[in-house]
């Protein structure tokens, strides 16, 4: 598969039915609220942070640039998003076949409607008429070159390209309307302010700590040329990027958008890490932040671990970004965090660990004696098998390269491992 050429899409869908199938199975949707079923799907990937640094699941990647993997990602992201939002769980072919379908053509009317500066006519220029599957490539063709050129810099595709993540939550709300003239207008709107809030968002953590540093200035500039606001929103988000904002004066979302909310809080941690060191009151923004979008101190603590896990497990990938935090440092507070909720949950893990014989007998070993390689792996992985049944990790995503077996080892309550005999 080759995203560069015609039928990318159609190629895609075949290559990837199998887990579109799984996305849309009664277990996911039975896990949970599907904006968070959805979370655990985008959130690795780095979809939501303007990033293609997570896998893609058997796709030999070596020979794509950054916009082919984003256009990947942003085609799966819709597609889950419809199968997770669907009114019932997919689980026959033919069910799998017309949702997708179905999500073709609603991909096609979502971007004509209100992405006009990429619509794309239903037929030719020769009047051939386009099927739904070859109006969607298009424009996700479209789409993805609307977006900012890779050019090794973490921030500037965070500021600018995690705006696709929008795409996906209005995308969500799309499938479930009638579109017509009037609705249209409304998603266009909302697309509109949901962007400003972002540049308020990005504003108000910026000046946390009353600094505002020069890198900080020219890359909100540059995303706020970039979001196609308005020239008069444009020219007032500058101006409010100048003075500040207020928390209270940003257009936060309702309560009932779990995805939405974790997103702006996500943003506004990201742009705090903008320039290295989070201090005291920027820290203390955050927690005041988190708390008007309506979360708790343990969600705010799940973002934080989600951030780290996330950056951890990609650092080589994440190059500009490594001028900016100290690895040991982030490694050492994700340790920390996650060992915090081990023990909250130690519980849980000792009744794991003892009902696995395997498990219980590698790291009984472990203690007396040297582990081969295939040991130490097998025992990494079950590891982090049983971490995941842990609430926490069941919506976010462990770093799984990141997690070796002296990590977990540092991670699991003391005592939970049994002694050598």
């Amino acid at each position: 598969m080759n995203p560069n050429e015609k039928g990318w899409l159609k190629e895609y869908l075949e290559f990837r039915q199998e887990l579109l199938k799984d996305i849309g199975t009664d277990s996911n949707h039975k896990q949970g609220h599907p904006e968070q079923s959805l979370y655990r799907i985008i959130q690795p990937t780095g979809l939501m942070y303007g990033q293609t640094v997570g896998n893609i699941e058997n796709l030999q990647l070596e020979n794509w640039n950054e916009k082919d993997k984003m256009k990947i990602l942003l085609a799966e992201s819709l597609i889950s998003s419809s199968l997770l939002f669907n009114d019932k769980p997919v689980t026959t072919p033919d069910e799998l076949s017309k949702v997708i379908f179905n999500t073709l053509k609603n991909i096609g009317n979502f971007y004509n409607n209100i992405f006009p500066e990429i619509a794309t006519p239903s037929k030719t220029i020769f009047g051939k008429k386009r099927t739904p599957l070859e109006i969607a490539e298009k424009i996700l063709d479209k789409r993805i070159e609307h977006t900012a050129e890779f050019e090794g810099n973490f921030w500037s595709h965070f500021f600018h390209n995690s705006l696709l993540f929008l795409d996906i939550f209005i995308f969500g709300q799309w499938i479930h309307t009638n579109a017509d003239r009037i609705v249209a207008d409304f998603f266009r709107y909302e697309r509109d302010e949901l962007r400003f809030s972002v540049v308020k968002v990005i504003a108000a953590a910026a000046h946390a700590n009353k600094e505002v540093v020069y890198e900080e200035k020219k890359l909100v500039e540059f995303f706020i040329h970039s979001t196609n606001l308005p020239a008069e929103k444009r020219k007032e988000a500058l101006r409010i990027f100048e003075t500040g904002v207020r928390i209270e004066e940003i257009n936060l979302p309702s309560e009932n958008s779990w995805i939405l909310r974790k997103y702006f809080l996500e943003m506004a941690i990201l742009t705090i890490w903008a320039d290295k060191k989070v201090e005291e009151g920027e820290m203390e923004f955050i927690e005041a932040f988190a708390k008007q979008l309506g979360f708790t101190d343990d969600d705010l603590e799940n973002s934080l671990l989600a951030i780290e896990g996330f950056v951890l497990e990609h650092w080589k990938q994440l190059g500009h970004l490594q001028d900016k935090q100290d690895y040991d440092e982030v490694s050492e507070q994700f340790i920390n965090r996650v060992a915090r909720i081990a023990e909250k949950n130690k519980k849980t893990l000792f009744k794991e660990i003892q009902g696995s014989d395997n498990v219980m007998e590698l790291l009984s070993k472990a203690k007396s004696d040297s582990l081969t390689v295939e040991e130490k792996e097998k025992a990494r992985t079950d590891l982090i098998a049983i971490l995941k049944t842990i609430p926490t990790f069941v919506i976010i995503s462990l770093p799984q390269k990141f997690l070796t077996l002296p990590i977990l080892l540092k991670i699991l309550p003391k005592n939970i491992i049994p002694d050598a005999d």
